[in-house]
């Protein structure tokens, strides 16, 4: 049976930040991220809820939504096939499977993400200022 996730209130909102912090505020499936057009971010399950994935920081990803549309509760072996004959940029779906594991190895900072929400009451400014946070960490 599908729990009713209540559209964003299933997570708070300070661990939905870390964690899209932790995979650079981009999908990890596919790389769009907050700079590209268009681009609305959610969080999507490696392990499916209907396949008996949680809700543990280390099975939950950042996602574009049409990646996360697209996807429905494919495995993470035959999604990530599906994205690398789509993106079509001579990705191996071993890269996008590796990816996706060395993001959900990363720690989740919820400290750096309620010190951006303390300062951001909106949560699209909250996510502009982690992206330029990001931005700073880069060479």
């Amino acid at each position: 049976m599908r729990k009713n996730w209540n559209g964003a209130k299933w997570i708070r909102r300070e661990r939905r930040l870390a964690i899209y912090m932790r995979d650079s505020l981009a999908c990890v499936w596919c790389g769009s991220g907050l700079e590209d057009e268009g681009v609305t971010l959610s969080l999507d399950h490696v392990v499916p809820v209907s396949h008996g994935g949680t809700n543990v920081s280390k099975n939950l990803v950042t996602c574009c939504r049409k990646c996360n549309s697209v996807r429905g509760d494919r495995s993470l072996e035959i999604f990530a096939r599906a994205v690398a004959s789509y993106l079509n940029r001579g990705i191996a779906a071993e890269d996008v499977i590796a990816h996706v594991t060395d993001c959900v190895h990363r720690p989740v900072n919820l400290t750096a993400a309620l010190r951006i929400m303390s300062k951001r009451a909106d949560w699209q400014r909250a996510l502009e200022e982690a992206n330029e946070v990001r931005k700073e960490g880069q060479p």
